[in-house]
Protein backbone atom coordinates (compact mmCIF):
# COMPACT_ATOMS: atom_id res chain seq x y z
CA UNK A 1 0.00 0.00 0.00
CA UNK A 2 1.07 3.63 -1.30
CA UNK A 3 1.94 5.94 1.87
CA UNK A 4 2.83 8.70 -0.57
CA UNK A 5 1.65 10.10 -3.27
CA UNK A 6 2.64 11.70 -6.73
CA UNK A 7 1.19 14.28 -8.82
CA UNK A 8 0.14 12.04 -11.28
CA UNK A 9 -1.85 9.97 -8.42
CA UNK A 10 -3.49 13.06 -7.31
CA UNK A 11 -4.55 14.22 -11.21
CA UNK A 12 -6.26 11.15 -11.59
CA UNK A 13 -7.95 10.90 -7.78
CA UNK A 14 -9.43 14.91 -8.25
CA UNK A 15 -9.52 14.92 -12.04
CA UNK A 16 -7.36 17.92 -12.46
CA UNK A 17 -4.72 19.40 -14.35
CA UNK A 18 -0.14 18.70 -13.45
CA UNK A 19 0.18 21.92 -12.25
CA UNK A 20 -2.67 21.92 -10.10
CA UNK A 21 -2.12 18.49 -8.66
CA UNK A 22 1.88 19.99 -7.79
CA UNK A 23 0.46 23.20 -6.59
CA UNK A 24 -1.98 20.82 -3.87
CA UNK A 25 2.12 18.62 -3.20
CA UNK A 26 3.80 22.03 -2.22
CA UNK A 27 0.65 23.69 0.01
CA UNK A 28 0.38 20.15 1.73
CA UNK A 29 4.05 19.81 2.71
CA UNK A 30 4.09 23.57 3.27
CA UNK A 31 1.91 22.69 6.10
CA UNK A 32 3.61 19.63 7.29
CA UNK A 33 7.05 21.47 7.65
CA UNK A 34 5.17 23.74 9.71
CA UNK A 35 3.80 21.36 12.16
CA UNK A 36 7.69 20.19 12.23
CA UNK A 37 7.39 16.99 10.17
CA UNK A 38 9.84 15.89 7.17
CA UNK A 39 8.40 16.19 4.17
CA UNK A 40 9.59 14.42 0.65
CA UNK A 41 9.93 16.76 -2.59
CA UNK A 42 6.93 16.15 -5.22
CA UNK A 43 5.33 13.61 -2.85
CA UNK A 44 2.84 13.95 -0.16
CA UNK A 45 1.61 11.59 2.81
CA UNK A 46 -1.61 9.79 1.89
CA UNK A 47 -3.48 10.42 5.21
CA UNK A 48 -2.40 14.14 5.08
CA UNK A 49 -4.09 14.12 1.75
CA UNK A 50 -7.07 12.27 2.07
CA UNK A 51 -7.72 14.23 5.51
CA UNK A 52 -7.54 17.65 3.68
CA UNK A 53 -9.59 16.75 0.83
CA UNK A 54 -12.26 14.50 2.48
CA UNK A 55 -11.25 12.16 0.27
CA UNK A 56 -11.93 8.34 1.27
CA UNK A 57 -9.91 5.78 -1.06
CA UNK A 58 -11.66 1.98 -2.13
CA UNK A 59 -9.67 0.30 0.53
CA UNK A 60 -10.36 1.77 3.25
CA UNK A 61 -14.35 1.50 2.88
CA UNK A 62 -15.70 -1.49 4.91
CA UNK A 63 -18.30 -4.21 3.96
Amino acid sequence: MKQFLTAKDIQDILGVKQAKSYEIIRQLNAEMLREGYKVIRGRVNKQIFEKRYFYESNDSKTG
